[in-house]
């Protein structure tokens, strides 16, 4: 039976009150015991709390004539519990949870300057079924009118040829389709510059 640090085994831990400390003290003279456990004896008198298991040891090896009845020597003790040890948290878990932290300082100071933050523009050719439809009809009525004046400028310049009427629409056709790549190379281009100016 080892006598180190008693309060610290993983037993049943109980308050020493007085009549506990009186029966240790005169247990660590009692020669009815080992030398081992009178020392014990003497070690737990001198503390507050010590465990059951050993104080009933010593109880057990003692004179029954001169010891106390174990109800009444443990009558008005308390049961002694240990708080447990706080988990410690892993790095990787840190490292999350250091993350999430950022995540949630970055939102609340978005939500807090978004009255003074000019919004961000990021709108892109094309980047709704409205935009797309419009371009296309855009492009086909361009397309149709090029036709149109191709086919009507060779008409008058070729005497009514059909063959020279079929190829001026073509070329007004073209003409028409080149004018349009044309303007929508501007329009993005006038839409990438500003950007910039826009969230600055």
């Amino acid at each position: 039976m080892s006598s180190d640090d008693p309060q610290n085994q993983p037993w049943l831990v109980i308050t020493v009150n007085d009549s506990i400390r009186s029966f240790l003290l005169s247990a660590s003279n009692d020669p009815c015991l080992s030398q081992e456990l009178q020392q014990l004896a003497f070690i737990l008198s001198a503390l507050a709390n010590a465990p059951y298991k050993q104080i009933r040891s010593i109880w057990i090896e003692s004179d029954a004539d001169t010891r106390a009845g174990l109800i009444s020597l443990f009558s008005g003790s308390d049961f002694v519990f240990a708080s447990p040890k706080p988990r410690e948290k892993s790095e990787e878990l840190k490292e999350r949870l250091r993350k999430l932290k950022e995540i949630a300082e970055r939102k609340d100071y978005q939500e807090l300057v978004k009255d003074i933050t000019p919004k961000k523009d990021f709108n892109e050719p094309f980047s709704t079924y409205k935009d797309q439809l419009g371009f296309g009809l855009h492009a086909g009525l361009t397309m149709f009118a090029g036709y149109l004046v191709g086919y009507f400028a060779f008409r008058a310049l070729f005497n009514h040829s059909p063959i020279m009427n079929a190829a001026g629409g073509i070329l007004g056709l073209v003409f028409g389709m080149l004018l349009e790549t044309l303007l929508f190379i501007i329009r993005t281009s006038d839409t990438g510059f500003r950007s910039p100016s826009s969230t600055s």
